[in-house]
């Protein structure tokens, strides 16, 4: 083995980096050789590709060999730094332990200083103590004058004489915090002797919030008192912010400061406002309630007066007093206010709490809204006087209180309409001749007074009275229902009432005013921002108001068929084919009926009449189907058709004259039928049926089969053509549509059965 392959073995030992490299270089290169010279003619320019990598090499080792020798000259340099830098320590080393040589060699020289320490600070208390002796030596008598000039409330004399003791505590313990002497005999000695003065700092303090607290009538006898405790206030105040500024400096501060007397100040008036709170509260409860907070409105406006008009010219105006006692009232109002509501107050008294605070203690010009405080005095900043939680509650206890009041009377109202309706008198008609009672007047009445009571409160409060009294009218109707299907049912099982028909007319009038009365619900819950309270409520009551109308109308119209029963049991006799005696009498009874009916208002009298003729006519199409008579000719065909086309005309001609609508909606039922049993050419029966089930999608196969039966012409093949027919065109009727055919049940055809009967063994 070589000495070079031995070396580059190291090498490649020492740096497996190198290794790595060196074989991703000659990858690289066998590459790109490998491309380079993939096609012979490539072979010629060989000579030129060497040069230039030959070239490209000696670039690379020469940019190689200059980062190397800058590397080694930086080491050079690092190193001949390391060395001086080691110079530096070691001759350091040599210095400290000379220093430490000398130092031991002194240490005796120094403890004979202690003596020297001791005997200077002895003489600093002695020096304190001969300089402050005059005024040492006049504390007690100054105690005594600052004692008697605050027993005279003096208090500004006895302040600025209480200020001078102080200065002088505080210059003596400030020496001997110069001279290193705190927290030693001497300054407890200076404190004891000076304890006469926190005392006096106590007395004083005691008077100044005596008067601070009696300030609002202070101001009103003897504003100088009160001016005095202000200008103590302040001079504590500048005070405390020179020694804490002393403080800074000095890191000295002396005993007691800061007394912070200004953030005291507003604490007393905190605590006085409070007392008075609590001395006006008495036994609140009951009627006295609304006599209560009307005291209060005016105690605390003649004190907002009182702070307006006198006080704030005894103060400084950094101080906003103002505000200040609007927020303290505010805040002492606000806690009573909750104790209150926590009653078990009465609906009254719940509506009095609600009224003072949603509209009288904002908004009214006898509180808050004063004119003679509204410009000085920020309303919005203390915010509402309860937390809008607490106020929902409060409303909904209101609300609940007003529906259970509300629930009662009504049931107790429709009690009394219900014995109206067994009178032997007629009920009320107003000028036009329409039959109604007072009950929707009374109803309505009551409603509204409730919502307009709450709309002074507020629009929310509004809303929800709107909401609770459409759910209670809903409640109302659904009971008055039952009253009128009670009061049918008691006519049937008892002798009837003397103005049965009369009460059932004034029940569907009134239910008609109930209706306006749910629209005007309804346009007052829209007014306000919260118009979506009762969005879900209309739907419901509509339904509640229309079926109790309805009931009343089917019951007038249920009396009207009783009596026309026995005339429709002629239908198909003999005497129904030759005379025109029965279709008469029909129309006699319906007119009479219908003379009652016009004492409905609209558009309820159109029901009335679209109903009944409605009724009637399924009546007779009905009893047609079921007499079950078959023609054997088509003579009596025609005679059928044309006896069927005749009532029917004379229905139309009753109703028209009557004033209903288009009434041959309805009567082209008989018309129709009356064309399918005239038809002779059998063959177009099922064209003829196509068109009925067009115009009465309800028809179904049986009534169809009792139709072609009453014929008595049909053969199977041609009625198997017209079920198939009417069972491939079976459509849903329209949403508007009237149904007649549902209405009418026919017997299913008996099915011939091929097995004998047998009895049971």
């Amino acid at each position: 083995m070589s000495a070079e392959d031995s070396n580059v073995k190291r090498q490649d030992a020492m740096w497996p980096e190198f290794e790595k490299a060196e074989k991703l270089a000659r990858g690289a290169a066998l590459k790109w050789a490998s491309g380079i010279f993939y096609h012979p003619d490539q072979l010629e320019r060989l000579g030129q590709y060497r040069k230039r990598e030959t070239q490209r090499t000696s670039s690379v080792q020469s940019r190689l060999k200059s980062a190397v020798q800058s590397y080694l000259e930086g080491v050079g340099t690092g190193l001949g730094q390391l060395r001086a830098s080691l110079d530096d320590v070691r001759a350091v080393r040599h210095t400290l332990v000379d220093v430490r040589e000398d130092w031991k060699s002194k240490v005796n020289g120094f403890e004979g200083l202690g003596q020297l320490s001791s005997l200077v600070s002895e003489h600093v208390q002695l020096a304190t103590a001969v300089h402050n002796l005059q005024q040492v030596f006049s504390v007690p008598e100054a105690v005594t004058e600052t004692r008697l000039l605050i027993e005279d409330r003096k208090l500004l004399e006895a302040h600025s004489k209480l200020m001078v003791m102080e200065c002088w505590r505080d210059d003596i313990l400030y020496q001997l915090y110069r001279a290193g002497r705190q927290n030693t005999e001497g300054e407890q000695i200076v404190l004891s002797y000076f304890s006469v003065v926190d005392q006096l700092n106590e007395d004083l303090a005691k008077e100044l919030w005596d008067v601070v607290s009696c300030g609002l009538t202070l101001v009103k006898q003897d504003p100088s008192l009160f001016v005095s405790v202000i200008r103590i206030i302040e001079r504590e105040e500048k005070i405390d912010q020179m020694t804490v500024d002393g403080q800074n400096q000095h890191m000295f501060l002396p005993p007691g400061r800061p007394k912070n007397l200004r953030q005291m100040f507003f604490k007393v008036i905190e605590q006085s406002t409070a007392a008075q709170f609590r001395a006006r509260q008495t036994d609140t409860k009951g009627p006295g309630l609304a006599n209560h907070l009307a005291a209060l409105q005016n105690n605390i406006l003649n004190d907002l007066k009182v702070v307006k008009h006198l006080m704030v010219q005894c103060c400084p105006p950094h101080y906003n007093i103002l505000q200040t006692y609007v927020l303290l009232h505010h805040s002492c109002l606000s806690g009573h206010l909750q104790d209150i509501i926590s009653w078990d107050l009465e609906k009254s008294e719940i509506y009095t709490v609600l009224n003072w605070i949603r509209r009288i203690y904002h908004s009214s010009p006898e509180m808050v809204a004063h004119p003679d405080l509204s410009p000085d005095v920020d309303i919005a900043s203390p915010g509402p006087l309860i937390s809008q939680d607490a106020l929902e509650q409060l409303q909904n206890k209101y609300v609940n209180a007003v529906r259970l009041a509300v629930s009662d009377w009504m049931q107790k109202a429709v009690e009394a309409e219900v014995n109206d309706w067994y009178r032997e008198e007629e009920p009320e008609s107003d000028h036009e001749g329409y039959c109604h009672s007072s009950l929707p007047v009374i109803v309505t009445q009551m409603l509204e007074e409730n919502v307009q009571v709450a709309m002074v409160i507020s629009d929310s409060l509004r809303d929800q009275m709107v909401a609770m009294a459409l759910q209670e009218l809903e409640s109302f109707l659904y009971r008055f229902r039952e009253a009128v299907i009670s009061y049918g049912k008691g006519r049937q099982k008892e002798s009837q009432p003397k103005y049965y028909l009369l009460y059932l007319l004034a029940a569907v009038n009134n239910c008609i005013a109930f209706r306006r009365s749910v629209q005007w619900l309804q346009q007052q819950c829209g007014q306000g921002s919260h118009g979506d309270c009762c969005s879900k409520l209309p739907h419901s009551i509509d339904i509640a108001v229309d079926r109790a109308m309805k009931k009343g109308c089917r019951l007038l119209i249920d009396e009207m068929l009783t009596e026309l029963q026995p005339h429709f049991l002629q239908l198909l006799s003999g005497s129904w084919l030759g005379r025109s005696d029965f279709i008469d009498t029909i129309c006699t009874v319906m007119d009479t009926y219908c003379s009652y009916f016009t004492r409905i208002r609209e558009p309820v009298f159109q029901f009335m009449l679209f109903e009944g003729l409605r009724l009637v006519i399924i009546e007779y199409v009905r009893t047609l189907m079921l007499k079950k008579i078959v023609c054997k000719n088509p003579t009596e065909r025609e005679r059928l058709s044309d006896r069927m086309s005749h009532d029917a005309e004379r229905l139309q001609e009753l109703f028209c004259n009557l004033g209903l609508e288009e009434p041959d909606r309805l009567t082209n039922v008989i018309f129709s039928v009356s064309e399918l049993i005239k038809l002779r050419d059998t063959s177009l029966l099922s064209l003829e049926v196509s068109c009925l089930v067009a115009k009465y999608p309800d028809i179904s196969d049986e009534h169809v089969s009792v139709l072609l039966d009453i014929r008595g012409d049909v053969s199977k093949d041609i009625r198997g053509t017209v079920l198939e027919m009417l069972e491939q065109n079976t459509q849903p009727p329209p949403e508007d549509y009237q149904p007649i055919f549902s209405d009418i049940l026919v017997p299913a055809p008996v099915l011939p059965f091929c097995l004998p009967t047998v009895k049971c063994g």
